[in-house]
């Protein structure tokens, strides 16, 4: 079992940063991809990075790529996501995601099963 706990979020003008944490129990973590997601209201959930269990491999979304950086710290066990150059855009509920399958790179939500409780992240213009 992973327990997932994001942090981080907050409210930041446009062209400015965040940086997400997410931070994991478990001592199998490090053998788990990771990845982020967002929800935004009246949308569907959108997959925005991720990260393989040992962080050479990386894959985001054409929305954020240049912007977005995921990282990971598997002696902390934890996932970053830095958030750079934000836009009203990205306001949304974030959240990180984990997975012990042998999926290389998941961009579906339905290739994680565990999942933190979300941190609202708000972008004003």
């Amino acid at each position: 079992q992973v327990q997932l706990v994001e942090s981080g979020g907050g409210l930041v003008q446009a062209g400015g940063s965040l940086r997400l944490s997410c931070a994991a129990s478990g001592r199998t973590f490090s053998s788990y991809a990771v990845g982020w997601f967002r929800q935004a209201p009246g949308k569907e959930r959108e997959f925005i990075a991720t990260i393989n269990w040992s962080g050479e491999d990386r894959n985001y979304a054409d929305s954020v790529k240049g912007r977005f950086t995921i990282s990971r710290d598997n002696a902390k066990n934890t996932v970053s996501l830095q958030m750079d150059s934000l836009k009203p855009e990205d306001t949304a509920v974030y959240y990180c995601a984990a997975t012990g399958r042998p999926v290389f790179l998941s961009r579906s939500q339905y290739g994680y099963e565990y999942w933190g409780q979300g941190a609202q992240v708000t972008v004003s213009s």
